[in-house]
């Protein structure tokens, strides 16, 4: 499968410039492009230049809105961001249609942060315009949720995150939830922890777009997992994981063809598929899915029906309404690694969460707007004796 990305703000700029990263990889490692477009777009100038894989061009990192902020972003304040993507909407457009490779991609991947100002505002509009201009083509949202510390400090964060989902969930294709504190590493400095969350929400996608992209014939599964079979999977809410398990590096032909052998590569094919739902990119109840999806990457001696079967079977004990796809993709990693979808979630805490909350915000804004402005006219009502050095 082929993606077009494109991050908005300096989380979205951020994570896109990961999968400008892992294209890279692909090209060097597999032979083969991901993602034909991907692109940053941004209030801010400085957010831009600190991205490190994205073309450093005016067509690949966009400046909008530089004449009413200067270049120095909204300051969280997601209207101003989804009025300024509409004003510049053709200056994106532009930069995208002039990608050489642009109608080879499947589908458009859009990235924002749902608790900043830019990013949250922007993903909306240009998503629908999007929908809009290229409505053969698929358009999916990936929301980043604040952290545990922004949601008890920023309620600003908490009232954008609740905007953008609402509006998001409305008009994408499906909409990805990643949440932040999911992945945070409390020994970690502040920058690494940045770097790896980037990194760690990313990689789940390498596979499951190579897989059906693969041109080599050894690595080409007996049940390829295409493009086709991720647009069918997703829909709505929607979660992703991933898990590995180490495999010995030597495997004799005695012990492979042992009844031991086969009941260590099932058990560790298992234990990839429970930590793949362990780390789902946000809590849910896999119970809740209408549709899911996992592919399983190993070296081809490991791969064998009885492991698909089993780890198949523990898909469907816990997403039992779900339609369950699957795919294999052989590789030489000495890993049994497992990438799962799961779309179509129709109850989760997390959003609820952000929707009850913003709705205690709206007075709570409303009521502090209301005694500032009263406050302000008081002020001026005290001085309105006093004369002015401007007559």
């Amino acid at each position: 499968m082929k993606l077009t990305v494109i991050g908005f703000g300096q989380c979205g700029g951020r994570i896109a410039d990961e999968f400008a990263r892992i294209n890279a990889r692909a090209i060097s490692q597999r032979g083969t492009q991901i993602t034909p477009g991907v692109y940053a777009v941004n209030t801010d100038s400085a957010d831009l230049t600190g991205l490190h894989y994205i073309k450093a061009d005016y067509q690949h990192r966009i400046l909008i809105g530089g004449r009413k902020t200067g270049g120095h972003g909204v300051g969280k304040l997601n209207e101003i961001g989804a009025k300024i993507a509409k004003e510049d909407s053709d200056k994106i457009f532009e930069a995208i249609i002039s990608t050489r490779h642009l109608f080879e991609s499947d589908a458009f991947l859009l990235v924002a942060s749902g608790g900043g100002g830019t990013g949250s505002g922007a993903i909306a509009v240009m998503t629908r315009l999007i929908k809009e201009r290229f409505d053969h083509k698929p358009v999916y949202d990936m929301i980043i949720l604040p952290f545990e510390h922004e949601e008890l400090t920023e309620e600003r964060a908490t009232y954008n995150t609740a905007l953008c989902l609402k509006t998001v969930n409305s008009i994408a294709d499906a909409v990805i939830l990643v949440d932040n504190q999911r992945y945070i590493k409390e020994d970690a400095s502040l920058k690494s922890n940045f770097t790896e969350i980037n990194r760690l929400i990313v990689e789940p996608f390498y596979d499951l777009l190579c897989a059906g992209e693969e041109t080599k014939t050894r690595f080409i599964g007996a049940k390829t997992l295409d493009a086709g079979d991720i647009m069918q999977t997703l829909t709505g809410w929607t979660a992703l994981g991933y898990g590995k398990e180490d495999v010995p590096m030597f495997n004799f032909p005695f012990r492979r063809s042992g009844f031991r052998s086969k009941i260590d590569q099932t058990y560790k094919g298992i234990q990839a598929m429970e930590q793949a739902i362990s780390r789902l990119s946000v809590d849910c109840n896999p119970g809740d899915a209408s549709r899911a999806l996992y592919l399983l990457s190993a070296p081809a001696g490991e791969m064998s029906m009885y492991i698909v079967k089993e780890i198949g079977e523990y898909l469907r004990n816990l997403a039992p309404r779900a339609t369950i796809r699957n795919g294999d993709y052989p590789r030489e990693r000495r890993q049994i690694e497992v990438n799962v979808i799961i779309s179509g979630l129709n109850n989760i805490e997390k959003v609820k969460n952000f929707y009850l909350k913003s709705l205690d915000l709206i007075p709570e804004f409303q009521r502090r707007q209301e005694e500032n402005e009263e406050r302000l006219k008081e002020m001026e009502e005290t001085g309105k004796g006093i004369p002015s050095l401007l007559q």
